[in-house]
């Protein structure tokens, strides 16, 4: 496995010692796997400008962006006239495409998404959240069939709050079937497993260097050209265009512009952030030299010990969408009976080096539905209160007054989000798994 940097960092916790931290909030933001450090500080002596200079240091700062580009079109198996648009992150990549749908488009997204893929769209058809699997797929089916003209459906690969895969082929050839094109957000995806845009026949993918063991501000959109090739540019500036003449005299006012028409160039104006893509590539090329099997052996090992653990504590009680048996990456969400989600993590962080995330994990439609499910069974104290359907109605009022935190006065609005991946260790789990008995057992 390649090593991760901070894996030796220390943290203050009360008492005034200090503990191994225990990062278990890789869904958030993953660590830097050392292999993206090295090849960042490789590139930096030489780093200069891109595409329009002519030095030895622009050359080689210039292969190096553009050999980025064809290792994340590799590592995606994407299809070898797709476009790879370098972005921010992946709600930078999924705003970018939803400014170049043709005009009328209507998007059909689930209200399980993370809000990068509910929130960026003009004309959408809400899904509510299915029972299993195969009604995910009816109800595409069944949405797409009624709609006319161009339609996208949108689709996480994983869940960021569960974890859970989507059967995402399905969803696709469902799509296609009703000449809709598809969008899989695979952010959560392919830290954990492989993607493969050609054997899934997937359009579009969109991911985050961030939760891919690059943190150096970098995310791709990657898929079909013609729709990015026919949009305006998603930013005006310096390298969209091929030229920009100045109109005789007499006639209209303004520009005469001739954008590019390769997306590569037409949508990445201005100077691209090519430490980023380096540190991408690098990335995909690390878990590519580890190999998927023993990455996903060692995930579902700790995942397995970590959810065993969970289930045996009284009043911890996991999220999910799904049967329990259903396919996970390593990401666990959980309530703890008589805490809220923020008390929770803060004393995981103030008493045992614990790092999780709690709220509802950019997340909040799908988290309220998951914690409406479980209740009352996971909140008894809301059963000790007068009139517990009044109460339920206030909940739910409280549900849509989202805090800076992520949470609310009664703590039924937000969750606990344990997530694991390269550097993890069955000490680091051991620890969450004994620390939340002890949360829990306490008055």
């Amino acid at each position: 496995m390649p090593a991760v940097l901070g894996a030796d960092l220390e943290v203050p916790v009360r008492g005034g010692r200090l503990a191994p931290y225990a990062n278990l909030d890789y869904a958030a933001s993953a660590p830097c796997l050392e292999p993206v450090s090295a090849a960042v500080a490789a590139a930096l002596p030489a780093y200069s400008s891109v595409h329009r200079g002519a030095g030895y240091a622009s050359q080689l700062t210039t292969a190096r962006y553009e050999r980025a580009r064809h290792t994340v079109r590799a590592f995606a198996g994407a299809r070898p006239d797709d476009a790879v648009v370098f972005t921010r992150n992946t709600t930078d990549a999924t705003n970018l495409l939803a400014r170049c749908l043709p005009e009328g488009t209507t998007v059909v997204v689930f209200d399980t998404e993370h809000h990068a893929s509910l929130l960026p769209w003009r004309h959408t058809v809400r899904l509510a959240p299915p029972a299993f699997p195969g009604e995910a797929v009816r109800a595409a089916d069944r949405v797409l069939a009624e709609i006319e003209g161009p339609k996208l459906l949108v689709v996480t690969a994983a869940s960021n709050v569960t974890g859970e895969l989507w059967p995402i082929a399905a969803l696709a050839h469902i799509a296609h079937r009703h000449g809709a094109r598809v969008l899989v957000d695979a952010a959560q995806l392919v830290p954990h497993r492989p993607i493969n845009l050609t054997a899934l026949d997937l359009d579009y993918v969109v991911f985050s260097g961030h939760k891919l063991y690059a943190p150096f501000g970098t995310g791709a959109l990657i898929g079909r050209p013609d729709w990015l090739s026919a949009a305006e540019p998603y930013l005006r500036g310096g390298g969209a265009v091929r030229a920009v003449n100045v109109p005789r005299a007499g006639e209209a006012d303004g520009w005469e512009i001739d954008w590019h028409d390769d997306p590569e160039h037409r949508h990445e104006a201005g100077t691209p952030n090519v430490l980023g893509a380096v540190a991408l590539a690098a990335a995909c090329d690390a878990l590519t030299a580890t190999g998927w099997t023993a990455l996903i052996h060692e995930e579902e090992r700790l995942l397995a010990r970590l959810r065993a653990g969970l289930a045996g504590i009284e009043g911890v009680r996991e999220l999910s969408l799904w049967d329990p048996a259903h396919p996970r990456v390593g990401i666990v969400s959980f309530t703890v009976a008589g805490r809220t989600a923020r008390e929770v993590a803060e004393i995981l962080s103030a008493e045992y080096g614990i790092g999780v995330r709690d709220g509802k994990f950019c997340a909040h439609p799908f988290v309220r539905h998951l914690l409406d499910a479980h209740r009352p069974e996971d909140h008894p104290r809301d059963a000790h209160r007068p009139d517990s359907r009044l109460q339920d109605t206030h909940v739910q009022d409280a549900h849509r007054q989202d805090t800076a935190d992520g949470g609310c006065d009664d703590g039924t609005a937000s969750a606990v989000r344990a997530s694991i991946g390269i550097g993890t260790t069955d000490e680091h789990v051991d620890r969450l798994v004994s620390a939340l008995r002890e949360i829990a057992a306490r008055r």
